[in-house]
């Protein structure tokens, strides 16, 4: 049996060899492409794994190991939009110049990302005619569409802690008076911070993530057939806790009484 190295644990040779350009010869920024989007989905499995644990502290009403799992979450959200400076070392010609090889495939058939999206609650089963996933993705994602997700964690847990949870309106109720007396629910008005932040850094990667497309091709379609930047445009509005967002509106108010 060998013997482990630094090298042979990390599978450092196989994972060298994992960037294969398809230009050719191959332009000296298509690496550049391939590494940071390879990158991505590295850090799109590790964001799967925190947030399958903190739905599973969730339930178990351990929130100091959620919290942890949140700040692993945005340190690694932090990398994701910092990614986006990389790319933009490249210019929309050098970046044109191997772009026709990519078709048909796009960022829009990345399967981990659908999986992030259906965990924390958007579950559309749209989507999976449009991706182009081997049977074991698909697989994947048709788990995801029934498995509970990080805001049924949430609401489950504030259910059990005597706040009413059952529709939007109720819940926004809930988050409102946790908020207002949040001496009294430290712990929960701490943890909805977490997902207020969670869902905030989301939002503003896709923003830089829309600029930089526009930057890079202007209103072309995408590779993989979307309308492109139009497209990206109408995904800067999804939130996935919006109750979180509309109690916002709420706080600080007065109620005023009828006489």
């Amino acid at each position: 049996m060998n013997k482990l190295t630094y090298g042979s644990y990390l599978k450092i040779e196989e994972l060298l060899g994992l960037q294969q350009p398809l230009s050719n010869p191959a332009h000296h920024d298509e690496l550049l492409f391939i590494i940071v989007h390879q990158v991505y989905e590295l850090w799109f499995r590790q964001m799967l794994h925190e947030i399958e644990a903190a739905i599973t502290h969730l339930g178990t009403d351990d929130l100091l190991r959620v919290s942890k799992n949140f700040r692993r979450i945005h340190a690694i959200q932090h990398l994701l939009e910092q990614q986006v400076d990389v790319l933009e070392t490249m210019t929309p010609q050098e970046f044109n110049a191997f772009r026709e090889h990519l078709n048909p495939a796009s960022g829009f058939q990345s399967v981990q990302f659908r999986e992030i999206e259906f965990l924390c609650g958007a579950q559309r089963s749209s989507y999976l005619k449009f991706l182009e996933s081997t049977p074991p993705e698909h697989d994947r994602l048709e788990r995801r569409l029934r498995e509970p997700t990080l805001y049924d964690a949430l609401k489950t847990l504030l259910s059990k802690r005597g706040f009413a949870a059952e529709s939007s309106q109720t819940l926004v109720q809930s988050f409102k008076t946790i908020y207002d007396d949040s001496e009294r629910y430290y712990d929960l008005y701490l943890l909805l911070e977490e997902f207020i932040e969670f869902d905030e850094r989301f939002l503003l990667w896709r923003g830089r993530h829309v600029r930089m497309v526009e930057r890079m091709i202007g209103m072309k379609p995408g590779t993989g057939g979307s309308l492109g930047v139009s497209y990206l445009e109408r995904t800067l509005s999804k939130k996935f806790f919006p109750e979180l967002w509309e109690v916002r509106t709420l706080l600080g108010v007065r109620e005023v009484t009828t006489p």
